[in-house]
């Protein structure tokens, strides 16, 4: 995976370094968490996509390297203008597997 694919993919200039260190933590992340789930040795080129899917989501919803989780509107009153937060990293409940656990398990080995 490259850390080059995932900042066009975010919409993040190639000459922006600023944030590199936490793209390239979640790229690891990712593929970490794939091999560990899939039992596998490397990544298969069948699940690149669905590995910078992941990635994209982990930069959305759980932003590593910064200060503060970043929050979402959960609702909003008009009258006597009312506005609730939440955490934006409920998105990932269970887990970033939860959406492509359907993709992974085709490739996930038995391990005994």
């Amino acid at each position: 995976m490259e850390l080059g694919k995932l900042k066009a993919l975010l919409g993040v200039p190639e000459a922006d370094t600023s944030q590199d260190v936490s793209l390239q933590f979640i790229l690891d992340d990712v593929r970490e968490t794939i091999i560990n789930y899939c039992n596998i040795n490397e990544l298969p080129s069948g699940l690149i996509n669905t590995a910078y899917r992941m990635a994209v989501d982990l930069y959305r919803y759980g932003r590593p390297g910064a200060a503060e989780a970043p929050v979402k509107v959960s609702s909003i009153t008009e009258g006597n203008t009312s506005t609730s937060f939440a955490s934006a990293a409920d998105a990932l409940q269970g887990g970033v597997l939860a959406d492509y656990k359907g993709q992974l398990n085709r490739y996930r080995k038995l391990r005994w």
